[in-house]
């Protein structure tokens, strides 16, 4: 297989998994797939140089990390953000918990600046450690530490009920 077919079978392949993280790296699909595109079309430039082609999901990953880095140093415009927060439960069995769960998440990420919000993605959906998340993202394993904590800190201020989500199901019956 050529070089050009195996790039467009790896991408053809790993784009939705590159998508899901850009995605909650930048929180807005259509960021998103700039993002993944801007990606992938480095990694197509460095695809020859590639040692071990098997790498290649990690080597584009690490450059869609560096590129949303880049994206935040030159732009210094502030978020806004225009959804409403997801009306309270209501008592009784609720089988779309998970999903409300996610909203809230989806919701919650939204409000966080950007370091935060792609240090919570790499450390704990991605399951990177501080120093492979630091060497992403090109800081010190002290930034990713404290980004960390404040990231936390405003999910718990900003979606109190991610704290515990079955607690109140627990206190209804």
């Amino acid at each position: 297989m050529g070089d050009s077919e195996s790039f467009t079978s790896f991408a053809r392949d790993r784009t939705h998994a590159l998508l899901r993280s850009a995605y909650l790296l930048t929180g807005d699909q259509h960021l998103a797939e700039d993002l993944v595109q801007a990606s992938l079309a480095r990694t197509y430039v460095a695809w020859r140089r590639l040692d071990d082609q098997g790498n290649a999901e990690a080597y584009t990953r690490k450059v869609m990390y560096r590129l949303q880095v880049s994206w935040w140093r030159r732009r210094r415009v502030r978020e806004s953000v225009t959804a409403d927060l997801p009306e309270p439960r209501h008592p009784g069995y609720d089988p779309t918990e998970a999903a409300d769960v996610r909203l809230t998440l989806r919701a919650a990420l939204a409000k966080l600046p950007p370091r935060q919000r792609a240090v919570l993605v790499l450390r704990f959906f991605e399951d990177h450690t501080e120093a492979q998340a630091a060497d992403l993202l090109d800081v010190t394993v002290g930034t990713i530490k404290s980004q960390t904590a404040k990231a936390l800190a405003r999910l718990r201020a900003v979606a109190p009920e991610l704290a515990n989500p079955h607690a109140q199901e627990r206190n209804l019956q």
